[in-house]
Order: structure tokens, then sequence, then C-alpha cells
């Protein structure tokens, strides 16, 4: 996979938001480089390129390389992009989606579910509706049966999207 900047970006944007963004385009722009030179580069304060540069690197798409300066003693950290790495984010992601899309669906296909239909109130499953005597718990209307074969469907289809990704 050909990791583009539009994909770059939407990747550090999901990680640290419009910060991970200056901080990633300057970084694939600079190469690798100090954090005080991205701090110049995206006119941010260095603790904040440092704070996005280690949720980056906690996700693995950076990578540093700390050396000691000789005269102050100080660490200075290199930094660069793993464009390997991204590709395996993006599918973790995908993999993470894909279990909470099939949690969900086993939901909605093992349940039976009933709303009055007035916005702002929300459906009930079937042992709920009869406990609650097919009343509304929140505006008392009579519950009526509720059709969830269109998000049923729905969820299908993003499954197998999903996994015919991943495979």
């Amino acid at each position: 996979m050909m990791v583009t900047d539009d994909t770059l970006a939407k990747v550090a944007n999901i990680i640290g938001g419009e910060e991970a963004v200056k901080v990633i385009m300057a970084l694939k722009e600079l190469g690798e480089t100090a954090d005080d030179q991205l701090m110049s580069k995206t006119e941010m304060k260095l603790n904040d390129v440092r704070k996005v540069l280690f949720k980056l690197y906690n996700q693995s798409i950076v990578q540093c390389d700390r050396s000691r300066d000789e005269n102050t003693g100080w660490f200075i950290f290199k930094w660069w992009i793993q464009l390997d790495q991204v590709e395996g984010f993006i599918n973790s992601q995908k993999r993470r989606i894909l279990k909470i899309l099939k949690t969900r669906l086993d939901y909605e296909t093992k349940n039976d579910f009933y709303c009055c239909g007035t916005p702002g109130c929300n459906r009930v499953t079937f042992n709920d509706a009869m406990e609650l005597v097919f009343r509304c718990p929140k505006c008392g209307k009579a519950l009526q049966h509720y059709d969830n074969d269109a998000l049923i469907k729905t969820l299908t289809d993003k499954i197998e999207q999903l996994e015919k990704e991943l495979s």
C-alpha cells in the first residue's frame, strides 16, 4: 500500500488531531530531524511538539534515535516517520472496528426491538418492553415493533467490506 500525504494526514489526525497533522507533514518534508526543528517548522511550542511526537511514537508511526549532546549533556532526539507502520495502524483500526460491528450485529439479530417513534426516545428490547407494559419509559406512548432489517443489512455490508479489505 502506497501511503499518500492524505492518508498520512488522516492517520495523524486520528492519533493527535490537527497538531499531529502539522507535525507529521513537517516531519515528512524535513526527513529525520530533531524536535526543536519541528517546533520552528510548525510554529508550535516545543512541549506540544513533543506530546504529539510521543502520541505518534506510541502508535509506531514515528521512531526516534536518542543521543547525548557532548557539550550540554542533554539528550537529543532525532525523529522520522515509519511509513511501513502506517498500513499496520490502519489495519489494526479496521480490525478493531470489525470486532465492534460484529458485536453490534450479534446484538441486533438476537433482539427484537420496540419504540414509540417519538424523536428523542430510545428503542427498547422486547424483554424491557414487556416490563414497561409496552409503554415508552420517556414519554409514555405505546411501544410499536421496530424493524431493524435495514440496520442489520448495513452492518452486514460493512462487515463484508472490512473483511474483504483485511484479507
